[in-house]
C-alpha cells in the first residue's frame, strides 16, 4: 500500500467486477476509503473483501445509476461511514450485441440512461459532497470507441457508440461547469480489456486476438490493473493541471 490517497474517500460505480473493481482496488491499496457501488450488492460484497484482505477500508452498496434515490442513499451512507467524499469514479456501463437493424427502443434507453445519463445523475447528486472536498476530483469512463466505430463482425453497437461518444462531451461539460468549485473532470477511454464486459465474447481466441493484433501496437489485452493505474493518476495531485481530458489506455489503439 502506499499513501498517495491516504485520507480521501472515492466512490466507484460499477465496483463489482472487471474495470470497477479495479480500480477500487487499486484507489484502496493507494490508501483511500472506497464505497464499492454495483448494481448487484453481492459483487460489490466480493469487492470489499478483497480490499479489506488487502488491508484496505471500503463499503458494499447497492444502487443503479438511473436511480435518483438509491444513489442518494448510497452518497448519504458514504459520508455517514467516512466523513465526506474526494473522489466521483463513473465506471458503470454496459452494452447490448445489436445492429441497428436489430436495435430495438428499449435497448437503446438502456445503454443511454446507464452509460450516459448515469454519469450525469450520480455527478450532480455528488456535487453537493465533492464542493466540501479541496483538491475533489471525478474520472468517468469511456472507450476508444467514443472516437472510432469497432466492427468485427460486420456490423458495430450504434447505441453503445453514441453513449459512449456522449460520455466524452460530458466529461468536458463538467470539466468547464465544475471549475468554479475547482473540481477537475477527466475521463478514461480503454482500448480492449481482460473482462467479461462483452457479452459471449471469448477474448482468448485465436480469431479475436488477430482482430485485434491488427490495431494494437502493445501485442496484449490490458488487465482492470493498466485502466485503474490511469485513474488512480487523474484523481491524484499529480493531475492537478489536468482537467477535461480524455486519455486513452488502449495499447496504442488509436495510434493508426
Amino acid at each position: 500500500m502506499t499513501d498517495r490517497h491516504s485520507g480521501r474517500t472515492a466512490l466507484v460505480t460499477g465496483a463489482g467486477s472487471g474495470i470497477g473493481r479495479g480500480i477500487a482496488r487499486r484507489l484502496a491499496a493507494e490508501g483511500a476509503q472506497v464505497a464499492c457501488v454495483d448494481l448487484k450488492h453481492d459483487l460489490a460484497d466480493e469487492t470489499v473483501s478483497l480490499i479489506t484482505a488487502e488491508g484496505g477500508r471500503a463499503l458494499a452498496l447497492s444502487a443503479d445509476v438511473r436511480d435518483r434515490a438509491e444513489i442518494s442513499a448510497a452518497l448519504e451512507a458514504t459520508v455517514e461511514t467516512f466523513g465526506g467524499l474526494d473522489y466521483l469514479v463513473n465506471n458503470a456501463g454496459l452494452v447490448t450485441m445489436s445492429s441497428l437493424e436489430e436495435l430495438t427502443d428499449e435497448e437503446w434507453d438502456l445503454v443511454l440512461d446507464v452509460n450516459l445519463k448515469g454519469v450525469y445523475i450520480v455527478t450532480q447528486l455528488a456535487l453537493p459532497y465533492l464542493k466540501d472536498s479541496p483538491g475533489a476530483a471525478v474520472v468517468n469512463l469511456s472507450t476508444v470507441e467514443a472516437e472510432v466505430v469497432v466492427s468485427s463482425q460486420g456490423f458495430c453497437q450504434v447505441h453503445y457508440n453514441a453513449s459512449k461518444g456522449g460520455v466524452k462531451m460530458l466529461t468536458k461539460a463538467l470539466a468547464v461547469e465544475l471549475s468554479r468549485y475547482d473540481i477537475r473532470v477527466n475521463c478514461v477511454a480503454p482500448g480492449p480489456v481482460a473482462t467479461n464486459f462483452i457479452p459471449g465474447a471469448d477474448l482468448d481466441a485465436p480469431e479475436v486476438m488477430e482482430f485485434l493484433g491488427q490495431r494494437l501496437l502493445v501485442k496484449r489485452l490490458a488487465q482492470p490493473e493498466d485502466i485503474a493505474a490511469a485513474a488512480s493518476f487523474l484523481l491524484s495531485g499529480d493531475a492537478s493541471f489536468i482537467t477535461g481530458v480524455q486519455l486513452p489506455v488502449d495499447g496504442g489503439w488509436l495510434t493508426r
